[in-house]
């Protein structure tokens, strides 16, 4: 194929895009690939239909997380609330609906509003106070874990609505509704980093805040909404965990924000800013959720998973700060 050719191609609205999502994601996509077929090899029913809904639905909450911390690194910044926001906004709705009546709208938006307050508050303080993010979303975490177990009394708050609890459990088709809502804003997302001009303002704030401003962004205008959108999704999730689980757990979600940062930066989320994906983060999101899979149904010990995540996360980190070294160079 000629230069000429593969120009033709590229501008083509229907081959372009995919071709330059091969190009972007090449690295994990080969992973990826090689990881699969490891494991249907030797894990044994992993190459079988139920377990591929198994492990879509498992990955759906760390996608609604996942996400949010990606937007969070693109600004240089992170977002540690993750796991905690999960049990506090399910908790939240859970007894919304249970102790207090209402409505399941009205308890879902409780939830929800619970995200969207903490992400706000981050925000606000990081825009302008000045403190780390990691600083801030750390003390965030503290006080979304203390506020689930004051409200759930320290102990799991049983669901009797099965209306509601349908909302994580039933299907659409043969899709499970969690998978669907994971589609449905990973879409989204996927829209507004890449047509709107707030995404375009994200990019260019993460890439060069300094420049960005000179040139009329409103960086804080920025830095809030990201963190306000991370904690909406954080709290989505929660409520749709809760849902799938019947109850309000107070304790669940630890260690869920490793999940999220190690499928941000795998799926080639520079944790320098100004650059990440939403395909990317898919593919790692879905590399985090096979490896978890893969080592339960070769029977190894759980523990080594948290090892496992640990140094993906590492060898994800050096990989970029290699790359970004080798571009300084060729500048």
């Amino acid at each position: 194929m000629t230069k000429k050719q593969v120009l033709n191609v590229e501008t083509n609205p229907f081959l372009g895009p995919m071709i330059r999502y091969f190009r972007v994601n090449s690295g994990i996509l080969v992973g990826f690939t090689v990881l699969f077929i490891i494991l249907s090899v030797f894990a044994e029913r992993f190459f079988s239909y139920d377990n591929f809904i198994n492990v879509l639905r498992t990955v759906s909450t760390n996608a609604f997380l996942a996400t949010g911390v990606m937007m969070a690194i693109m600004l240089g910044g992170i977002d540690l609330t993750g796991g905690a926001l999960l049990a506090f906004a399910g908790c939240v709705s859970v007894v919304a609906l249970d102790r207090f009546g209402a409505p399941i709208p009205v308890a879902f938006a409780c939830g929800l509003m619970v995200g969207i307050t903490a992400g706000f508050i981050n925000g606000v303080i990081i825009a302008f106070s000045g403190i780390h993010p990691f600083v801030v979303t750390l003390a965030m975490m503290s006080i979304c874990r203390g506020g689930a177990y004051l409200i759930a009394d320290g102990k799991p708050v049983p669901l009797r609505n099965d209306a509601f609890t349908q909302l994580g459990n039933g299907y659409l088709g043969p899709i499970p509704l969690p998978v669907v809502y994971t589609l449905c804003f990973l879409f989204l997302a996927y829209l507004l980093l890449n047509r709107t001009r707030v995404g375009r303002h994200m990019y260019a704030v993460g890439g060069n805040a300094v420049a960005a401003k000179y040139s009329g962004i409103n960086i804080i205008k920025i830095k809030i909404m990201v963190w306000t959108l991370s904690g909406f999704l954080g709290a989505f999730g929660g409520v749709i965990l809760a849902a799938r689980m019947s109850s309000g757990q107070p304790a669940v979600g630890v260690g869920f924000e490793t999940d999220a940062i190690a499928a941000a930066v795998l799926g080639g989320t520079s944790m320098y800013g100004g650059v990440g994906n939403i395909g990317g983060v898919f593919i790692g999101i879905l590399v985090i959720g096979i490896i978890a899979n893969g080592l339960n149904l070769l029977h190894v010990n759980s523990f080594w998973q948290y090892v496992a995540k640990g140094i993906i996360i590492l060898l994800a980190v050096y990989i970029d700060m290699y790359r970004k070294r080798h571009e300084s160079r060729k500048k």
